[in-house]
């Protein structure tokens, strides 16, 4: 819902920024702390509760946690918050953040969806 779109989203701006997308295999390797720790903006959505850990996240930097983990009934992100919001500049938490954006666009995906199809 969020990683190769957004990705795909930051390639068409005019800023032409380097994308790099990370997954699971890029954490299973070791170098998901090197990718996190040279980013100006990151986007994390991996489904893992706090995978990256907030002593990795570059000073000054964006973090968008799109992450939604329950963890002994507390609602986490991807991100270690209370670390990272020490690091970056700006960070969106979990509950509170990017969550019911995420919803409403999915929703608003789905009604376009079915207008196109019953058009069809």
């Amino acid at each position: 819902i969020v990683g190769k779109p957004v990705a795909l989203l930051m390639l068409q701006r005019k800023f032409s920024p380097t994308v790099t997308i990370c997954h699971r295999g890029t954490s299973d390797t070791g170098n998901l702390p090197d990718h996190v720790s040279r980013a100006d903006i990151l986007i994390v959505a991996s489904g893992s509760p706090e995978l990256v850990k907030g002593e990795w996240i570059k000073e000054g930097s964006i973090v968008v946690d799109v992450g939604f983990n329950v963890v002994d009934g507390k609602t986490v992100g991807d991100v270690e918050f209370e670390v990272a919001k020490e690091r970056a500049g700006y960070i969106t938490p979990v509950p509170g953040g990017v969550g019911p954006l995420t919803v409403a666009i999915l929703l608003q995906n789905t009604i376009e969806a079915t207008k196109w199809q019953l058009e069809s």
